[in-house]
């Protein structure tokens, strides 16, 4: 076992490096998936797959980070210990689990210090039926233009019109409006596409291959950027059916939110990941959680991804105001501090045998 706050990084290459590593160190084979662009400084991008025990497992437990690119710093440091915890990885092979590590779903948000993939989506909103009529987000709509000035940092007027939104529809108004998911806005915050993107399908394409064997789906899926700063949100991802919902709470305990009930920090979004496990995996019964890390305050958070995506939208602005924009994203999203990794290891590690206790029940 290595230190809790060894398998943390300070950028992809060193995570994918860390993580291709400890795969080796246990034996597993990695199956790699070569994103069409290159990193921040040129590297190779790739959602990395390992499966720790035998392919054709009828219980499968899958542990998945970046999801939203950045948030990857975090989710990385949680795969690598757990590649590393001899413990646990006998705890899942004596329970007839197979583990499916899947590192960066997200690699190119991951590399660039971005939430989005570099089609700008949001991709735990991006998993919709394209056939169908996109639903507009109404209450995006009236902010988009706030937040996204012409300037940054904002004037005297945006910031004034923000605080009068927060103050006569509410901070929770502020947060759905934003977050929920749009597909009107493609240079927007939390657009969701108007097609899969590249992680979307890739995804997708690891489930057929490595998880239709399987009876008994679990997932883990790692965020961080919502509640008190070190506390592991556990929120059930999944459909809104009280049978799963119930299940997971008798797995990983009676804190286990939902936005479906408004017990969860999240708002209520659309187009979410879990999607993919019930279309590319019918034959399974499928249980799920985001563990959503918390970090800094929410109007922090929401401000760190409104001056990104400006910076997206403006890449010529001067160089050390991008990069004091780059830090305020990781600040938001990745708690550089010892004690805040050890906080999230203990209960991610808790988490990974109440997983392997509830799929071999």
């Amino acid at each position: 076992m290595i230190g809790k706050t060894e398998g943390f990084s300070s950028s992809y290459r060193e995570a994918r490096e860390k993580f291709l590593a400890s795969t080796k160190a246990a034996g597993l084979t990695v199956e790699s998936h070569l994103h069409p662009e290159k990193g921040r400084d040129g590297e190779e991008l790739a959602m990395d797959v390992a499966i720790d025990g035998p392919a054709d497992a009828r219980n499968l437990l899958i542990i998945t980070s970046a999801c939203h690119g950045v948030e990857g710093y975090c989710g990385t440091g949680v795969q690598v210990f757990a590649l590393h915890d001899e413990a646990w990885r006998a705890k899942a092979r004596a329970a007839g689990v197979t583990v499916m590590y899947v590192h960066a779903l997200n690699p190119y948000g991951f590399s660039h210090i971005r939430r989005t993939t570099h089609e700008n989506v949001d991709l735990n909103r991006n998993f919709r039926d394209y056939s169908q009529p996109l639903e507009p987000n109404l209450l995006y709509r009236e902010v988009h233009d706030l937040l996204l000035p012409e300037q940054w940092p904002p004037g005297d007027a945006n910031a004034a019109a923000v605080a009068n939104f927060i103050v006569t529809r509410g901070q929770a108004a502020w947060q759905a409006a934003i977050s929920g998911g749009q597909p009107e806005f493609p240079d927007g915050l939390f657009f969701g596409g108007t097609g899969p993107t590249w992680s979307n399908l890739t995804y997708r394409d690891v489930l057929r291959r490595h998880a239709r064997q399987a009876s008994r789906i679990a997932w883990i899926d790692i965020h961080t950027g919502l509640g008190p700063s070190g506390h592991g949100e556990r929120i059930f991802a999944g459909a809104d059916d009280d049978a799963a919902i119930a299940r997971a709470r008798a797995w990983w305990g009676d804190k286990v939110t939902s936005i479906y009930d408004g017990s969860s920090t999240s708002a209520k979004l659309t187009g979410m990941a879990f999607a993919a496990v019930y279309e590319e995996c019918p034959q399974a019964e499928y249980t799920g959680i985001a563990m959503e890390y918390g970090t800094v305050p929410i109007l922090q958070v929401m401000q760190a991804l409104r001056a990104e995506h400006w910076l997206n939208i403006h890449r010529d602005a001067p160089a050390p105001l991008a990069e004091e924009i780059r830090q305020q994203m990781m600040d938001a999203f990745y708690t550089d501090t010892d004690a805040w990794k050890v906080q999230v290891i203990d209960q991610a590690r808790e988490a990974l045998f109440q997983s392997v206790e509830g799929l071999k029940a």
